[in-house]
């Protein structure tokens, strides 16, 4: 059904407060409208595009959360964290991260999102990479969106300070990389 413009608004603002993840394409076809209209009308609005929504969240959500580093210094964007338990990022690859000749993401980027998600994700002032083993399971390119999970595994910090965080990225449900981090904790 075809609302005016003035309920399609109000009906947008409600949509975006009660799921700040939706997409401009989901909003598009519950609204049928173009995402065009969708995005003239966030911008009436002042609402700001899903990705600056995601950064938003995440900072209200997460800045008092992370312990072992300041959220900023997170490589990627963190949608979800438990500390000690589990968390997720996501890594958008731009031109910035590949190599020009080809467009396949260089592995440190991937690296880097991985390690500072298992740091973010331990309770304590200091947490550093004491051991990591990664493998690459398949090469990432340009315009692909690299989803990591980091799982706390093993939780012995009383005896030796060391903590073992599992990382698992994915382009969709492909798996691109995994990595298992020994975390030293204070």
């Amino acid at each position: 059904m075809r609302r005016n413009k003035k309920e399609r608004q109000q009906l947008l603002v409600e949509t975006i407060e009660g799921n700040p993840f939706i997409t401009d394409e989901e909003l598009a076809n519950q609204f049928s409208v173009s995402v065009q209209t969708i995005r003239l009308d966030r911008l009436e609005l002042s609402i700001p595009e899903l990705r600056e929504r995601i950064k938003n969240v995440a900072e209200k959500r997460f800045t008092d959360e992370v312990r072992a580093l300041p959220l900023d210094e997170v490589i990627g964007e963190v949608i979800d964290i438990n500390l000690d338990e589990s968390a997720i990022s996501i890594l958008d690859i731009k031109k910035e991260h590949v190599f020009s000749r080809n467009g396949i993401a260089r592995g440190h980027h991937l690296f880097a999102q991985a390690n500072s998600l298992a740091v973010a994700v331990i309770n304590d002032e200091l947490a550093l990479t004491a051991k990591a083993s990664i493998s690459f399971t398949r090469s990432v390119k340009e315009h692909e969106r690299v989803i990591a999970k980091a799982r706390v595994k093993t939780f012995e910090h009383v005896t030796d300070h060391r903590t073992v965080v599992e990382v698992r990225s994915f382009v969709g449900t492909e798996l691109v990389f995994k990595g298992e981090f020994e975390m030293y904790r204070s």
